[in-house]
């Protein structure tokens, strides 16, 4: 089993895979902004088999309480999306692609035991 602060980074990195910039009051809401669930499945390496998350997206901004990391990422207009997650040595990056409705895609990071992979899939709640 992985530390929590891994669990978070790879969690946070893969939730949706969303726009991740300084909040601002410029910033207009998205049609992917809601509330939204994440399951995430790895496929290889010393990560927990799969994870469960809930957060929300606001004005295009990945919104998730609790985490002491560093997350940038963007999400197109046609709703691809690249996403990055790092804590001192571990990181973790995720791409894929959001609807209004469902998210899927790839993720990859490196913990403190070794490297991960896997997919992940969302859906707005």
């Amino acid at each position: 089993m992985i530390r929590k602060a891994t669990v978070v980074i790879l969690l946070v990195a893969i939730f949706a895979a969303a726009a991740l910039t300084p909040a601002s009051d410029a910033l207009a809401a998205t049609r992917y902004d809601g509330a939204w669930s994440l399951v995430i499945y790895t496929r290889s390496g010393p990560c927990d088999q799969s994870y469960r998350l809930s957060g929300q997206i606001v004005n295009g901004v990945i919104v998730y309480d609790g985490i002491g990391a560093n997350v940038t990422g963007r999400v197109g207009s046609n709703g691809a999306a690249f996403v990055r997650v790092t804590s001192g040595s571990s990181y973790a990056v995720a791409s894929g692609r959001l609807t209004t409705m469902r998210g899927a895609g790839t993720w990859r990071g490196r913990v403190s035991n070794g490297f991960c992979a896997g997919i992940w899939a969302a859906m707005r709640t």
